[in-house]
């Protein structure tokens, strides 16, 4: 007999998205190894991705349980989603093991997105199990965030309760201690000084106590990360202008029985309820899964997404300066509807670009795609892609020409934009390679077609000045 030599603390899996892992299925034997451990440890694999269908399917992550010749092996395959999800043990049933997804372009780079952009997406907890101990894999800051833009919302819209309250009103209103008024104030003249009490809109003085509770502790924390980029800073200026808006009130450390009470009201909102859990998250020293030596919480960051928005920003940016008029596509502004006959027959009933830049005569349409494809088509010439590649890639180019059909504009300009790494976008700018142009004749309108690179973690001011000049050219 040989003893398994992976501990429990190995249960945490790291890849960045669109990245593989090769997991050895023996992991999942419990206890001693027997001698035909390869044949126990592919049928605990294909119950472990059998347990684990739904998540993987919902993180877009492919599994399969293949064998080298010597070993069986979990093979996962990330789709472009970041995160971490619970994972269950095929011999306990319990949620042992867990798998962080890491954006593949770094959390530095991310961190300087999510600034640039004003937080129009970040990462969202998920109500799964808890995440076994993990190490210190992704910043905290990643869930400061979170937590701090949750409390803005709350302290935004935090409801008012009624409180009584005396003060000497130069009228009556609501209840006039009119015996005080008679003995006291009359006989000195006082006859505008009336003693009242009276119910008044007040904040509800325990929860901003418990959010100045949980402002403080994440001071406190992005304090100890100032060498971790301009995100943190910008962190930081966010949770100061939120403690003024609670420095009047005594910080309260809210029980759970108070949490519980609060999240169990009637008149609870979605953003009073996602406060409270930024609270409760804080009180209970909760962090994203791959804080340390907390247990995590289950999250994910769709990446495209997250990559869309990134555009967008570079686009308002551009927009600003050429004086065109941006519509986005996040927020139903580009929407064109398909009409069916009969509609029951229709599949795609709309037409949705990212975002659509109107200048006078032209329309530029961009279409975000959070993909390899940049990388790809500049590693190798067209006929050495691989063939899924080359049918998803004409897909992207079929998808971007039929949105220019909804444009009456005499120039339309069709941009694919794909994401690249800092270094490739400066190093393509040298060889003047960052844009791949076509074009074509539909009727009297030209339509031009670009494929280019935005790259993660390079300012707007400096990516909008050469996707300007190639949309003008």
């Amino acid at each position: 007999m040989k003893k398994n030599k992976l501990a429990r603390e190995t249960a945490i899996f790291e890849l960045e998205d669109h990245g593989q892992l090769k997991i050895p299925a023996v992991m999942l034997v419990r206890g001693d190894i027997p001698r035909n451990a390869q044949g126990l440890a592919a049928r605990l694999a294909h119950q472990f991705l059998n347990q684990n269908h739904g998540i993987l399917r919902d993180f877009a992550i492919e599994g399969n349980v293949n064998y080298d010749g010597s070993e069986v092996y979990i093979q996962l395959h990330a789709g472009g989603q970041a995160g971490a999800l619970p994972l269950l043990s095929p011999t306990s049933g319990r949620p042992d093991y867990g798998l962080v997804i890491k954006p593949r372009f770094g959390w530095q780079g991310v961190g300087t997105m999510l600034g640039a952009m004003g937080w129009k997406v970040v990462p969202v907890p998920l109500r799964l199990p808890l995440l076994p101990r993990s190490d210190r894999k992704i910043p905290p800051w990643v869930l400061s965030t979170t937590i701090l833009l949750r409390l803005q919302k709350l302290l935004d819209r935090l409801d008012r309760s009624f409180e009584f309250t005396e003060d000497i009103l130069n009228a009556p209103r609501g209840q006039v201690n009119w015996t005080r008024y008679a003995t006291t104030n009359i006989p000195r003249a006082g006859f505008l000084n009336v003693p009242c009490r009276f119910p008044d809109l007040k904040d509800d003085r325990d929860l901003k106590g418990a959010i100045h509770y949980t402002l403080r502790k994440q001071l406190s924390s992005l304090q100890s990360q100032r060498t971790a980029g301009v995100i943190v800073l910008q962190l930081l200026s966010l949770c100061q202008r939120l403690l003024e808006k609670v420095r009047d009130v005594p910080i309260i450390m809210p029980t759970q029985h108070t949490l519980n009470r609060w999240l169990q009201g009637n008149l609870s909102t979605e953003i009073f309820r996602k406060g409270i859990q930024a609270v409760e998250w804080t009180v209970e020293d909760r962090g994203l899964a791959g804080l340390g030596d907390l247990q995590g919480l289950p999250w994910v960051l769709p990446m495209d997404q997250f990559f869309e928005a990134w555009v967008e920003t570079v686009a308002g940016q551009l927009a600003k300066g050429t004086g065109g008029t941006l519509k986005r596509g996040r927020q139903r502004e580009t929407l064109t509807p398909l009409s069916w006959n009969p509609p029951y027959l229709g599949s795609q009933r709309y037409l949705l670009p990212d975002l659509i830049l109107e200048r006078e005569g032209e329309t530029i349409i961009i279409d975000a795609k959070y993909k390899n494809h940049w990388e790809e088509l500049n590693r190798e010439n067209w006929a050495g892609l691989e063939k899924e590649l080359r049918e998803q890639h004409r897909e992207d180019l079929l998808q971007v020409l039929a949105y220019s059909t909804a444009s009456e504009s005499k120039r339309v300009v069709c941009c694919l934009a794909y994401p690249c790494r800092e270094q490739t976008w400066h190093s393509l700018l040298k060889r003047q390679r960052l844009f791949h142009k076509a074009s074509v004749r539909a009727g009297n309108r030209r339509v031009e077609l670009i494929l280019t690179a935005v790259p993660m973690g390079i300012g707007p001011e400096e990516i909008c000045p050469e996707l300007g000049r190639a949309i003008s050219a």
